[in-house]
């Protein structure tokens, strides 16, 4: 495993990558003047993107300790973690249950480093590099085979990835696939960024990630509800946020509707 210096040397010698911008827009320390360059310009078109970064972070805590607390769920599975940052799920889950499990995946081998040399006093806790387009490499990971067990209920994490894949790419049979894979009641957690009811801001600041890592695209609430076939929507249902955890916190069935333009929900495998 490299030290931090050198997964540092590495970053820096990349261009733009969208884990580093999401951890800049988060506060965080891991990112690079490319990184900061591009955050600017998207901050530039978008001024609400701290604001977003940091409410669908605080929806991510928010579903992990529904998840480890009520529901009971001890395996976590994040893919497209990015960067360790504020609030990671093992801090949250662990939190309220000491043996949660948890394996974050990403296809950034920066990000995956930095992650490991965190994790490595954890041992219920590991970063794995894994691509989201080849489910089956993340389900037969040996490391994901090792700390978690696919048999029993798993809380599929996919927060603020799925818009870095555009159709073509098939998101929806790649999300089914890993879905298909887990027993019934495990649970999918999806945020996903819209154009939905919001200024022309939005798909300007979509174009400006274009610079980074990966694409960038927006879709609207029946796109994203796609994701969830096969689940059954925890109330509040895909809401955009804030929202979700304030229905949740005042027990409402029905939606309540935000201003931001992220949908985010938690569904229940059939």
């Amino acid at each position: 495993m490299r030290g931090a210096e050198g997964v540092a040397a590495a970053g820096a010698a990349e261009g733009p990558n969208v884990a580093r911008v999401y951890d800049f827009f988060l506060g965080g320390a891991h990112n690079f003047p490319a990184d900061r360059e591009v955050a600017a310009q998207v901050e530039r078109t978008w001024p609400q993107i701290r604001d977003t970064a940091r409410v669908n972070r605080l929806f991510l805590g928010e579903a992990v300790r529904y998840l480890a607390g009520e529901v009971g769920i001890r395996h976590f599975l994040d893919i497209g973690s990015g960067m360790p940052t504020m609030g990671n799920v093992h801090e949250v889950a662990q939190q309220l249950a000491p043996d949660a499990q948890v394996v974050y995946v990403d296809s950034d081998p920066v990000a995956v480093a930095h992650s490991q040399i965190l994790l490595a006093p954890n041992p219920l806790a590991t970063a794995v590099e894994a691509d989201l387009l080849r489910p089956d490499e993340i389900l037969e990971h040996p490391e994901v085979s090792r700390l978690l067990d696919l048999g029993q209920p798993v809380a599929l994490l996919l927060v603020a990835v799925l818009h870095f894949f555009p159709d073509d790419t098939g998101p929806r049979h790649l999300v089914a696939q890993l879905r298909d894979a887990l027993p019934a009641g495990s649970h999918l957690v999806v945020t996903h960024a819209t154009g939905d009811g919001q200024s022309p801001q939005v798909t300007e600041a979509a174009e400006v990630y274009r610079r980074t890592t990966a694409p960038f695209q927006l879709r609207d609430r029946t796109e994203v509800l796609s994701f969830f076939d096969d689940c059954d929507l925890v109330d509040p249902g895909l809401v955009l946020l804030p929202g979700w955890e304030r229905a949740r916190e005042r027990g409402r069935s029905t939606p309540v509707e935000g201003r931001l333009p992220v949908y985010a929900g938690v569904g229940r495998v059939r």
